[in-house]
Parts: structure tokens; C-alpha cells; sequence
């Protein structure tokens, strides 16, 4: 006789997400059905098509609740489902509107919580982009050069972490350290695993499983988005005194240099921290593209440029207290 598994709670965080939410939506419901789960779409306010497309999805399967999230921001969207829809659920799924899973995705993150005895389970997140800008920015945040080595960006074969991307957590572990904190509105779930293992909570990176995630398609859209990420890990710093790591520490030195740079008139040694950085980078989307012989991804060092740079300037204004800024992740 096969034993029934715990139910579990889908969340799914969204805003103007008209191009991604009725396929994904298509794609959970028979997990849903396997697992017991109820499937929440949390939306921060859509101006788009993304309403009507849930709204036709939910008549049709009755798992499928749509949650109105006044805060916006996906931190507060979790706790809100958690609150109204948490009980008699022992497992809180994390779906990022914005990515893709393979279908059996909630089966295996469930089968390892239960297999380990995690309290969390996190996933490798590899990057995948259409078009010459987002296949670079892709390019970059699957780089070393973009995001320092950072566990959860590379495939894993499964191990004990300190963080990684949230997929799966034990909804009573969740609620016992308060869930996410809502004044995050970049970088929560860093600082909510942190306080999971502080109060003695383990985090399992999936060796089963991953998700796809689709970055920003623009520049612009990349700069604000790093921006969000050196504010929020500066935060974290500065909320639970913890010391940065030295892949974060690096690029905290970019806003400096370029600073630093803006002094070249005086002396023409205060530009060379800056070219060498650009160097750097650029070569690194040089070489990236020859190497693969893929032209698409020569503006890798590019977007490793933006990334680096916003990311600086995030964490410097927020640790120096200026121009606060709220955000949708």
C-alpha cells in the first residue's frame, strides 16, 4: 500500500506575468492533484492580461486560488498565503513566476524533504535567455565572473547549505522564525535562511532537481534589479552583523573604483582600477563568445559590468543610509 504524502502548499508570487502564468499554471495543476496541494497566485496588482488569464484557470480547476498581495512585494506575497491558507499544509512550494520547472519538480522536492528530513529544500537555479541582451545577461549570471561562484547557481549533487534558491520549506519551520521579513523587498530569502539556521533548521540543496530562470531582457531592467540585490544583502549585513563573503566583498569595490576613476584629471593612476576591472570583464565576454562561438553572448562582460556595478551602489547606499527604496524583486 503506497503511503499518501503530506499536502502541500504552491505559491506562486506574481506581477504582470501575462506571458508565463497560464502555461505554468497548465503545468502545475496535475502536480497539484498528485501532491493534495492548493495552487495560490499571489498577485501584487497586474495591469496586464494576468488576472483574466488565472481567472480562466481557476473555474476550471478549483486548487487554483487567486490572493490579492497589497504589499506587492514577494516576500509579503508568501507570508499572505501562508496566513490564509498555511493550515493542515506541512509543505510551503515556492514558484517563481518568472522561471521554469521541469513537470515533476513539487513530487521531487517533496520526495527529498521527506528522504533527508530537511526543513528546507533549495534549488540550483540555471539562467536561459531569447535575444541577443538576455542570452548575455544569462551568460553572466551563469558565470563565475557574474555572480562569484555562488552554490545555487551551478547544477549540485545534492548537499547540506547555508542558502540557495527557495523551493520547498516545512511550513512550521517557516511560521516558528516568522517567515519572511517583510521590509525585504530584495534578498528575503537569504536573510530568512539565515534565521533558520540560527534557530537550528537545515537547508538541503536538491540534487534531483532544478529551475530555469529567465533574467531581465534590458539593461536598464538588470541595473535596477542588481541594485535591489546590493541593497538587500547590505541589510542583511547590517540587520544580523554578519561579515560579507569574499566573492561578495569583490565587487563591493566596484562604486569606489568608479569613483575613484572620476579623480583621472588629477592623475592618470586613478583610472586604472577601472580599466583593469573593465578588462576584465569584457575580455571574459570576448572569450566567452569565441570559446562557444556564439556572437549572442559577447556582451556577457557587459551585463557582468551592470551587475557588478548596481549591485556596488546598492550596498553602498543602503549601508550608508541613502535614498531608501522599496521594490518589486
Amino acid at each position: 500500500m503506497t503511503q499518501a504524502l503530506p499536502s502541500s502548499l504552491i505559491v506562486i508570487p506574481c506581477l504582470n506575468e501575462a506571458a508565463h502564468i497560464g502555461v505554468l499554471l497548465d503545468q502545475l495543476c496535475p502536480a497539484a492533484a498528485r501532491l493534495d496541494a492548493r495552487i495560490v497566485v499571489a498577485d501584487g496588482g497586474s495591469t496586464d492580461s494576468t488576472l483574466a488569464i488565472v481567472g480562466e484557470r481557476l473555474k476550471k480547476d478549483p486548487r487554483i486560488v487567486l490572493l490579492h498581495n497589497e504589499k506587492r512585494i514577494q516576500s509579503a506575497a508568501i507570508n499572505l498565503a501562508v496566513a490564509e491558507f498555511g493550515d493542515g499544509a506541512e509543505y510551503l512550494i515556492r514558484i517563481d513566476a518568472h522561471g521554469g520547472y521541469p513537470d515533476d519538480y513539487c513530487d521531487r522536492l517533496v520526495e527529498e524533504a521527506q528522504a533527508t528530513g530537511a526543513d528546507s529544500v533549495v534549488v540550483s537555479m540555471l539562467t536561459s535567455g531569447n535575444g541577443a541582451v538576455q542570452k548575455a545577461v544569462a551568460a553572466a549570471q551563469n558565470s563565475k565572473l557574474g555572480t562569484g561562484g555562488s552554490k545555487h547557481r551551478h547544477l549540485s549533487a545534492g548537499e547540506w547549505v547555508d542558502h540557495g534558491h527557495h523551493a520547498l520549506m516545512r511550513i512550521s519551520a517557516f511560521q516558528a522564525v516568522g517567515g519572511y521579513d517583510e521590509s525585504f523587498s530584495h534578498n528575503e530569502d537569504a536573510e530568512l535562511d539565515y534565521r533558520l539556521r540560527e534557530a537550528g533548521h537545515r537547508i538541503w540543496m536538491s540534487g534531483r532537481t532544478q529551475m530555469v530562470y529567465y533574467p531581465r531582457a534590458s539593461l536598464s531592467g538588470l541595473y535596477f534589479q542588481y541594485l535591489g540585490y546590493g541593497r538587500g544583502r547590505a541589510k542583511n549585513v547590517l540587520k544580523h552583523r554578519v561579515v560579507p563573503k569574499v566573492r561578495q566583498m569583490v565587487p563591493l569595490l566596484v562604486f569606489p573604483v568608479v569613483l575613484l576613476a572620476a579623480f583621472s584629471f588629477v592623475h592618470w593612476l586613478a583610472a586604472v582600477p577601472l580599466l583593469l576591472w573593465a578588462s576584465v570583464c569584457l575580455g571574459y565576454g570576448l572569450w566567452t563568445a569565441i570559446s562557444q562561438r556564439n556572437a549572442d553572448i559577447a556582451l556577457a562582460g557587459v551585463s557582468a559590468m551592470v551587475m557588478h556595478f548596481a549591485w556596488s551602489v546598492g550596498f553602498w547606499l543602503q549601508l550608508l543610509g541613502l535614498g531608501s527604496r522599496r521594490g518589486v524583486a
